[in-house]
């Protein structure tokens, strides 16, 4: 049997922002989140990545020292019970792999990286948790220190997302380096920021809203300069917005700007994060901005606590990813339950969990995927799709993980293709494969006859079935399916008997 998850009584969540490092720890009670710590720092991880996509040494451990405190706070919880993600700056770096490695080593907890329309659909999940549920269709707006996001939703449930290349760090970078302000060069930063909406201005304005929002960093800070220099009672104004501006090119330089309101960790990135922001109030023409509490670490809290109940966003995904391909639903539920019943059974030999478990089922969900496109190697097909389609709820390893089972369900297995995994990723999803590929070759006649597999024995690279007597000799070519596998895993060092 594979080690089942428990229920979470203290979770935590904390993003890897490429500005600021948030964590949040929270008691669950009865279905409810109760706040018990947040912790913010501000690490730049943004301003640290090279013209090659590599993180500095510098920015790198600033991020590896600030988790290294999130862990004292976190360390001895149970796995599974923090969810810790990376967002724009680890998906753009060449050498992510090597930050996660030593960053869950300080945390004491797996470190995720996640897509930009994921990172907008939690962003929504935690503003639409921290607002009353009046039913209206709302805008939200985040930006952050490499990217923004833009979401439409009504209560819960997103109904548009973006993910827009431009952020408070990266902005600053590029047109404000050194600090400097200048009339020519925030020009080219709106015209900039301009580009990169136009795509969603027309579709944003058609489907519309009832109320603008705000979330994180830039839009809590600019909210608070607003207020506490007069220039907007509550929220943020587009008139407030035109004094900050005036206010910032004539200072000229980030050092001398004299605000109300202004932290010093803030006032690097100040003017990249406003000219963003301006330029999404003229394009959505937007009069007036509520700004809200609740941000991706809220709603990464609440996408835990759906995990471990039963609204788990993923098999959602999952289902609609099989009705949209035509993926024909019973014989990969066949596939599924048989896949299901054979990890039951090595898990525990095997060191197998619930995780472990859930990504065979999407993967013996999907496995057929491919064929919408066509079946001469429709398991390479299904892969592509996968690992490049856009799933709520899954990671981007999460997708890789899964693309990497369908990918080895049939034919020659790609041995190659784990070898590049971290040991212990890659010998559970090589078994996990295996056990796929076993599920696949029994119900190859596609009938709802359950198959007789009376024991199944596992050694690190071995596997052996029983069947029922008598049964291979009435399927002779289920026989010849498995001595044909057996050829195909003894070219990858592992060891098929059957009986």
């Amino acid at each position: 049997m594979f080690r089942r998850r428990q229920p979470f009584d203290t979770i935590a969540a904390v993003d890897l922002g490429s500005n600021s490092f948030h964590m949040i720890v929270a008691r669950v009670r009865d279905g409810q989140v109760h706040v018990l710590d947040r912790l913010r720092e501000t690490v730049r991880l943004a301003s640290g990545l090279d013209n090659r996509g590599n993180i500095s040494d510098e920015a790198m451990e600033r991020g590896l020292a600030c988790l290294g405190r999130f862990g004292q706070r976190v360390r001895e919880l149970p796995l599974g019970s923090v969810r810790a993600v990376g967002t724009n700056t680890l998906r753009k770096a060449r050498d992510a792999g090597d930050f996660q490695e030593r960053a869950r080593e300080a945390l004491g907890h797996p470190i995720e990286i996640i897509g930009g329309r994921e990172e907008a659909r939690l962003i929504y999940l935690g503003v639409a948790h921290s607002l009353a549920d009046d039913g209206g269709r709302r805008l939200v707006v985040d930006i952050g220190g490499g990217s923004t996001e833009l979401i439409i939703g009504e209560r819960f449930e997103p109904i548009h997302m973006e993910s827009l290349h431009m952020g408070c760090v990266s902005m600053g970078r590029w047109y404000f380096p050194n600090g400097e302000i200048k009339t020519t060069a925030w020009r080219a930063a709106e015209i900039a920021a301009r580009l990169e909406l136009q795509p969603i201005e027309g579709q944003y304005k058609r489907v519309g809203w009832q109320e603008s929002l705000g979330a994180s960093g830039t839009l809590l800070a600019v909210e608070k300069i607003l207020r506490e220099q007069g220039w907007c009672e509550n929220g943020i104004s587009m008139d407030g917005l035109r004094k900050l501006r005036e206010a910032l090119l004539k200072a000229g330089h980030v050092d001398r700007v004299d605000l109300k309101g202004l932290s010093e960790d803030r006032r690097p990135v100040l003017a990249g994060g406003v000219v963003v922001l301006v330029s999404i109030f003229e394009a959505l023409e937007i009069e007036h901005m509520r700004v809200s509490d609740g941000a991706l670490r809220e709603g990464l809290v609440y996408d835990l606590l759906g995990r471990n109940g039963h609204e788990d966003v993923r098999s959602r995904t999952i289902n609609g990813l099989m009705k949209r391909f035509q993926v024909d639903e019973a014989h990969a539920l066949r596939v599924e339950h048989t896949s299901l019943q054979l990890v039951e059974r090595v898990g525990e030999e095997w060191g197998l969990d619930q995780d472990d478990a859930e990504s065979l089922a999407w993967a013996a969900r999907l496995h057929e995927l491919g064929l919408s496109i066509s079946h001469s190697q429709y398991h390479k097909h299904g892969a592509y799709l996968v690992e490049n389609a856009d799933l709520a709820g899954f990671t981007l390893q999460g997708q890789q993980r899964m693309a990497l089972l369908v990918r080895a369900h049939r034919r020659k297995f790609p041995a190659k293709l784990f070898e590049a995994l971290p040991t212990r990723e890659r010998r559970v999803l090589q078994r996990l494969a295996i056990l796929l590929r076993m599920a696949v070759l029994l119900h190859r006649a596609r009938t709802d006859i359950e198959v007789p597999v009376k024991e199944i024995r596992v050694k690190d690279r071995g596997l052996k079935l029983r069947l029922a007597e008598g049964w291979l000799e009435a399927h002779p070519l289920t026989r010849a399916d498995l001595e044909r596998e057996a050829e195909h895993l003894r070219n990858a060092q592992f060891k098929l008997k059957f009986e």
